[in-house]
């Protein structure tokens, strides 16, 4: 079993960057994907960005341009870096790990992802 913990959420202004962090318990035991989700109140969860274990990243457009995902692999790290923030990107983000490296779009569900971590709240 795999535990996931998000970190780094915060309050930041308007334009301001946030990077999160997602720390495993254990590194995954076969080729994976792993994701970042958001949900704002009200809101349904949405895929924010995801990797795979070959390296190979996803992102939903609108965030693109502006949000950047990697993996440490030596540390079971997970990072999402956001920059150039707006309100609307205020949610908790969680992240989720789970296998089948050949699906791995943000398109994915977050049920899914067979680990999900609790979530990190970003207030912008």
């Amino acid at each position: 079993h795999v535990q996931l913990v998000e970190s780094g959420g915060g309050s930041v202004q308007a334009g301001g960057s946030l990077k999160l962090s997602c720390s495993a318990s254990a590194p995954m035991d076969s080729r994976y994907c792993m994701g970042w989700f958001r949900q704002a109140p009200g809101k349904e969860r949405e895929g924010v960005a995801n990797i795979n274990s070959e390296g190979v990243t996803a992102y939903t457009d609108s965030m693109k341009a502006r949000f950047t995902i990697s993996q440490d692999n030596a540390k079971n790290i997970l990072y999402l870096q956001m920059n150039s923030l707006a309100p609307e990107d205020s949610a908790m983000y969680y992240c989720a790990a789970g296998y089948n490296a050949d699906f791995c779009s943000t398109r994915r569900p977050f049920n899914t992802f067979k680990y999900r971590g609790q979530g990190t709240q970003g207030t912008v």
